[in-house]
């Protein structure tokens, strides 16, 4: 019965359109391609856009992605390897990877390996997110080809795959899958010809239209409230803009204005998401060594001749929100950052790569991350997703061991925490954020977690407050695993940085207790850190952080 309960309070969120699509591609089978091959249109050639990723192979027998290298037989589906591991495999992000052009045979070897073990609809690699990264990889690559380089199997199994794609574009997960469906389909459209190609570019362009009106807030965050896929989407965007700047197509060139705009605002929050190392927070699933980095973001908007406004530096601490998207932050000068969280897992239909982290924060001084959360190393339904998923993997309360959001499975959530009281004031010498949210109204004792974040010159303050009753509630903060640990007393301890510089921190209303813990900062990775555990004594606590200027 509490499984059927958790069940429910899934599903009683999603659109009627999630349903039915989802109960359609249950029963429907999909049919093989049949039509005649269409004609090259000839229009897009040699892609020269920026890369970011790192090639996979350099001999085409042996792969690392996720941190794991395995020498590769024939077997692109084996169940030796985890499904991520083989979808990233079935991408073939390689025949763009940085320096693809001086692997032109290996490139070309791939192809033709990929061609010969993975024969129509079988397999991981004919699954919908796979066609659509790996039809754009294709797409690309063949632009560098001369005409009489292009094999006949090479197109006949392309025109499939997007034959397959369209047969089960992901109305029923929606995000950055569906997003993914529809760059694919305007590339295959701008690559292939004839009505077939028409129709595909077509299709592609109206759902493109569609999801960048959707899935891109005021703010210019991504609806999925992950900083990582927010960086992957401005990579597709930048993708389409040098599409539509490559070739002259009235379909495409009817969106240009719509794509430059969500690129340049998309871009600005996230240069508002990352910590002054400019590289990504952990917030919902986020973690390093997947998503373009904001220098590579930047970079392709020099290439596609966009002027992003510049950043203005704090000359005093700063408070800024990001209304929409529910995320603030805390600028100080001398390269001191807080990020918090005050958002909601995010859109109800689709919050698949929602964690339990409301009103968490990560923390950088000098530079330097000292709160983390403890991010993400797989995928998956077992145990450890389900741990780094939870509120106690995050920098926030936990009351009675129960997440703040009911995550569970590997993409599921089923009760929410709905953060509200939402305010933010700048003072003179001080700023302050607020918010509550009621997770754990659902419990017996009907608690209600209360933050504020205090900013002054040299100092932080963050207050916990509960109302309700509780049996044990407990703060958490994740330290960066460079950073050395001192304690005091039992209420005060001292973080020494690993240039030195000392960060004292002041405990109110619980005892300090320091347990190992484990931040993850790519795929594959797991690095032991430590986390002060703060059993509240009552129903208040403040911990207060003070450094020095230098």
């Amino acid at each position: 019965m509490k499984e059927f309960i958790r069940f429910i309070n899934t599903v009683r969120y999603l659109k009627f359109k999630q349903i039915i699509y989802r109960i359609y591609y249950r029963f429907h089978k999909i049919q093989p391609y049949t039509k005649p091959v269409p004609n090259l249109r000839y229009m897009l050639v040699d892609w020269n856009a920026p890369s970011f990723n790192e090639p996979a192979t350099l001999d085409g027998k042996t792969f690392t992605f996720l941190g794991e290298t395995v020498k590769l037989d024939n077997d692109w589906n084996s169940p030796d390897y985890s499904k991520l591991w083989l979808y990233n495999l079935h991408y073939q992000d390689d025949l763009n990877a940085i320096g693809a052009e001086e692997r032109h045979d290996l490139c070309k070897h791939l192809v033709d390996r990929w061609v010969a073990f993975n024969p129509p609809l079988i397999g991981n690699g004919w699954e919908p997110y796979c066609i659509s990264l790996r039809v754009v990889n294709w797409v690309k690559w063949l632009s560098h080809l001369d005409p009489n380089e292009i094999k006949f199997e090479w197109i006949d199994s392309l025109a499939s795959q997007v034959d397959a794609l369209e047969q089960q574009i992901e109305y029923q997960i929606l995000g950055n899958h569906l997003f993914a469906n529809a760059k694919a389909l305007v590339f295959a459209g701008v690559f292939f010809g004839g009505q077939q190609g028409k129709d595909w570019l077509l299709k592609g362009t109206k759902l493109l239209e569609e999801e960048l009106m959707e899935q891109f807030l005021d703010d210019g965050g991504h609806y999925e409230l992950s900083p990582m896929y927010h960086a992957i989407l401005l990579w597709d965007i930048a993708d389409l803009i040098f599409l539509e700047q490559s070739v002259d197509i009235t379909e495409l060139q009817q969106k240009s204005t719509l794509l430059k705009q969500r690129f340049i605002s998309g871009l600005q929050w996230l240069q508002s998401m990352v910590h002054p190392d400019q590289d990504l927070s952990f917030f919902n699933d986020a973690t390093l060594g997947i998503a373009p980095t904001l220098s590579n973001l930047t970079n392709y908007a020099d290439h596609l001749l966009l002027k992003i406004p510049p950043i203005t530096s704090a000359t005093q601490c700063h408070v800024k929100l990001l209304a929409t998207s529910g995320y603030a932050l805390i600028d100080w000068p001398g390269n001191h950052r807080l990020i918090a969280d005050v958002a909601c897992v995010g859109p109800d239909y689709q919050p698949g790569h929602a964690h339990a982290d409301t009103l968490s924060c990560e923390l950088s001084l000098f530079s330097q991350r000292v709160f983390v959360n403890s991010g993400i190393s797989q995928y998956g339904k077992d145990a450890e997703r389900h741990r780094q998923r939870s509120t106690a993997a995050h920098n926030t309360l936990l009351v009675d061991c129960t997440n703040s959001s009911e995550v569970w499975a590997g993409f599921r959530v089923a009760r929410r925490a709905k953060p509200n009281g939402i305010s933010v004031k700048q003072l003179e010498d001080s700023c302050i954020l607020k918010a509550y949210h009621d997770g754990y109204y659902r419990l017996p004792g009907g608690v209600i977690h209360h933050r504020q974040w205090l900013a002054k010159a040299l100092s932080l303050s963050i207050t916990d407050e509960l109302t309700g009753r509780y049996n044990e509630a407990v703060v958490y903060w994740h330290i960066h695993p460079e950073i050395e640990i001192v304690l005091l007393d039992n209420t005060s301890l001292e973080l020494i940085l690993p240039q030195g510089q000392i960060v004292r921190i002041y405990i109110s209303g619980a005892n300090v207790e320091v347990h190992e813990g484990v931040w993850h900062p790519q795929f594959g990775q797991s690095v032991v850190n430590s986390k002060l555990v703060l059993k509240l004594s009552g129903y208040l606590l403040k911990t207060k952080i003070e450094w020095n200027s230098n």
